[in-house]
């Protein structure tokens, strides 16, 4: 029942974490139609966001193995609210900049928390099919709070599409800081528990997972896909809106498809790699990366042919990337850095993986302007291609060192 509740609030945290991030890219259009901001300073908002965003990764993996995730997160998702709020009530482009810029430095807390919390009550036999339908969280949250900044855009304005959602992940954070359980060894007899770590004995697991060339390589090729990513939650409404012509509520709704697909692929090919790669998830990831080079050629030929086939293209587009997205961020991370040091390894894979996606702004208005969407999905294409390529190599270090079990 312990274990059923933190899975429970973890997931809702991080789901919920992405009601403080959504909304811009569902009010994008609408804030540059109103407020005269230019695509390249949406792009900057967009950057700067995801600037501090890497660094905070960096960051928050560090201090989550030694404050605590629940800490962590519960404070990190009030100073969010707090900041998505501010986002909500201003005007110019220098203070969205400012506040988005503010708020992706504190969401950064928590994905490292909240893969902290996880490794502490689920061992490495199960983390595959586990995770997979935790990592649900990030496909769901997306889904939902596009779908609510969407109703509040269409029905009361964009300004209510900061400023209701804010509320929402205030009361999460306060109830994580209530009744999040940090690990089982606390509430076990005192003769069970495992000796409390100390500072030293943290900074010494977090060294030596961050040794590892598997940890480097998955970095590697994490920057390649949230790059991928982060190019289609941010662009992908506005897309659909300007380039195909869809009512901006609907275009938010379709959009959807990314992480309808998402759900399905996180789920299977998580228990894909408990029961048919143990030991060797590098080796579905590299294989679902290929699949996804290809999804995205399909998407770029047939997403102007209509809604329902645009939707399908993308949701397969979705199943393909969240599916080995969920084992590189998540189970890779509890695996390769142990309970000690499992924030530090997700900081620090995420941290690859945001440093990538710095460059979406850049390169949707850079290339999209020059030579068309197209050439837009030929590039994420491309990105695809080459993580498979990491992928590919830590499949054969997983093969030559068999004996560490606790691989990705």
């Amino acid at each position: 029942m312990r274990r059923l509740r933190v899975f429970v609030l973890t997931w809702v945290s991080y789901a919920t974490y992405y009601f403080a991030r959504k909304n811009f890219p569902v009010a994008k259009r609408t804030i540059q139609t109103e407020l005269g901001i230019s695509t390249a300073g949406l792009a900057a908002i967009d950057t700067g966001y995801l600037a501090t965003y890497a660094i905070g990764q960096f960051a928050g993996g560090w201090l989550g193995d030694r404050i605590g995730s629940r800490r962590l997160i519960g404070y990190g998702m009030i100073a969010s609210a707090f900041l998505i709020a501010a986002f909500g009530a201003s005007s110019s482009a220098s203070l969205f900049a400012l506040f988005f810029g503010l708020n992706g430095f504190v969401q950064a807390t928590g994905w490292p928390g909240n893969v902290k919390a996880m490794a502490a009550w689920y061992g490495p036999t199960e983390r595959g099919a586990v995770m997979g339908f935790w990592s649900t969280c990030f496909q769901v949250g997306p889904l939902l709070a596009t779908a609510l900044a969407a109703y509040l855009l269409a029905h009361y304005g964009w300004r209510t599409a900061f400023l209701g959602p804010a509320v929402w992940v205030a009361l999460v954070g306060i109830v994580v800081l209530l009744f999040l359980e940090e690990g089982p060894h606390e509430h076990e007899p005192l003769e069970k528990r495992p000796p409390k770590a100390s500072r030293e004995t943290v900074k010494a697991a977090a060294r030596e997972a961050l040794r590892n060339p598997v940890v480097w390589l998955l970095g590697a090729s994490y920057f390649g896909m949230k790059l991928i990513r982060y190019c289609i939650d941010f662009w992908l409404p506005y897309y659909l809106e300007k380039n195909l012509g869809y009512p901006r509520d609907t275009a938010a709704y379709v959009s959807t498809a990314f992480q309808f697909g998402g759900i399905f692929g996180a789920i299977l090919v998580g228990w894909i790699s408990d029961r048919l790669f143990p030991g060797r998830r590098g080796a579905i990831a590299a294989v679902c990366t290929v699949a996804l080079a290809g999804a995205l050629a399909l998407y770029g030929q047939v997403a102007p042919l209509g809604l329902w086939t645009n939707f399908a293209a993308m949701a397969l587009v979705g199943f393909f990337l969240f599916g080995p997205d969920a084992l590189i961020s998540g189970v890779a991370a509890q695996d390769l850095g142990g309970p000690l040091a499992a924030a530090t390894v997700a900081g620090f894979i995420n941290g690859c993986g945001s440093v990538g996606a710095i460059a979406q702004g850049a390169l949707v208005a850079g290339v999209s302007s020059r030579f068309g969407w197209q050439a837009v999905f030929q590039a994420l294409m491309l990105l695809a291609a080459i993580s498979s390529v990491a992928l590919g190599a830590v499949w054969r270090l997983q093969r030559q060192q068999r004996p560490v079990a606790a691989g990705p």
